[in-house]
């Protein structure tokens, strides 16, 4: 009767959730979406009038790029939209340009070819050093913008698709020579919408905002198999003042994951994440929902998200790091989180991700602190938490509130795993690691929850 009473609660609670999203919908929803102020097009072009085919079989990379250029080099006052209709128009890989929105009808396709053989090839980015696959450059992005302001891509819920497989292919035959493509980045970019569009099947990360300010993505769906390879959701990386939200994810790894350089390459180069918002969030992933790292060597600071909802995911909540990282990550509130099943509930460790390369070094050790995990609810969830900080580089003010993470059906899950850690925890059930002292008897959190 317990699990029952445990279950309906769960249902309830996940209803009460959708009727209050429900109803702030219909009044001021709480939204950080103002921070890019969506931009009214008067003048639109089509890109039927460049010649594009939506069979589904017509290559149209000369249509695209041919329409980019026009939007680029004409430069019309409030710039221009580029319409996309119903169809499935393939192509190769192509540069947006500034002051654009690319509009993507209801049933309209752009599909990427899967005729990998004259793909662009870019420079690493210098924070990472190489390719994060492969020593060397890296394939360019499906859709790329380097250097661009006042930038959409919105639409009815037409769909960019990857086609990924061919990619994940060589990935699994380890033939790759180079690094896969996201299907979209933004690069030394401000100023960017991304909302009401499917992606799906993407060669590598979904959306990689990199060395980017002001950000809103919203209203996005994106899919990909669960075997399929690296196929983060949404990462920011090196970015400030991004707004993530309203948006249903299932893919084959971590949901969204903030990001900011690797080990030596991201100390040199110097650039945090910063001023991130998650909000109202669905998904499932054999890895995480919510993760930040495990590149974090810039730093990560000031992390709010909120209205989380997971299941059928490998680990609820992962913040990660390692040695050689170097970077400091504080000020991360993950709060009002709803789980079921899902292996571990909570995971925050300084032992994960690999290295670019043997001249890191061992003893740039990262700083986690001033964590606060707050409101979280799981069902059939297998572990409760493992907190493993570094022997060198404990992990500070970690802090925990109103968290119950409960088994199966007449199961209990396994208890909290902690090492090198200090801070507090206030209702928390399966009762969590000693380290972790109630915060009624100690002041160590710093932070109010």
């Amino acid at each position: 009767m317990k699990n029952k009473g445990l279950c309906n609660l769960f249902t309830c609670l996940a209803a009460s959730l959708v009727f209050l999203q429900c109803y702030c919908s219909a009044s001021a929803v709480v939204t950080c979406s103002g921070i890019v102020p969506m931009v009214y097009r008067s003048d639109k072009i089509s890109i039927t009038d460049f010649g594009a085919v939506g069979d589904g079989r017509t290559m149209n990379t000369k249509a695209f790029r041919e329409a980019i250029y026009r939007i680029e080099h004409l430069k019309r006052r409030g710039g221009t939209l580029l319409y996309v209709p119903p169809g499935v128009y393939v192509t190769e890989a192509f540069n947006l340009t500034s002051r654009m929105t690319l509009y993507l009808a209801k049933g309209a396709v752009i599909k990427a070819t899967q005729d990998t053989s004259n793909w662009p090839l870019i420079a690493p980015l210098p924070s990472y050093g190489r390719g994060r696959e492969r020593p060397g450059g890296r394939y360019m992005s499906f859709i790329h913008g380097d250097g661009l302001h006042d930038v959409i891509i919105t639409g009815e819920n037409g769909t960019i698709d990857g086609q990924g497989d061919v990619w994940w292919n060589m990935w699994r035959q380890r033939t790759l020579q180079f690094t896969r493509p996201n299907l979209v980045e933004f690069k030394d970019s401000r100023g960017i919408i991304i909302s009401n569009v499917i992606f799906k099947n993407s060669p590598f990360w979904n959306i990689h905002p990199v060395y980017c300010s002001n950000v809103v993505i919203r209203y996005v769906t994106i899919l990909a198999p669960p075997s399929s390879p690296n196929t983060d959701g949404i990462d920011p990386d090196s970015s400030s003042h991004v707004c993530i939200e309203d948006s249903y994810i299932s893919v084959g790894d971590d949901l969204i994951a903030v990001k900011s350089g690797w080990d030596q390459y991201g100390i040199a180069y110097g650039r945090p994440s910063n001023d991130i918002t998650i909000r109202r969030i669905t998904g499932s992933s054999p890895f995480a929902g919510i993760a930040v790292g495990s590149e974090t060597s810039g730093g990560v600071t000031n992390v709010l998200a909120e209205h989380i909802t997971l299941s059928n995911t490998g680990i609820g909540i992962h913040l990660k790091t390692n040695i050689g990282r170097g970077g400091v990550i504080r000020n991360i509130t993950i709060s009002n989180v709803l789980m079921e099943n899902v292996r571990k509930g909570i995971k925050i460790a300084g032992d994960v991700g690999d290295h670019p390369d043997e001249n890191y070094n061992p003893n740039a050790l990262p700083v986690m602190k001033h964590i606060r995990i707050k409101n979280v609810w799981g069902e059939k969830v297998l572990q409760a938490g493992l907190i493993k900080g570094l022997k060198n580089s404990p992990f500070t003010d970690i802090c925990l509130a109103n968290i119950h993470l409960y088994g199966s059906s007449g199961s209990r899950n396994g208890p909290w795993t902690c090492s090198d850690v200090s801070g507090g925890a206030v209702q928390v059930s399966p009762s969590p690691c000693s380290e972790l002292i109630s915060r009624s008897q100690s002041s160590v959190c710093t932070i109010p929850f």
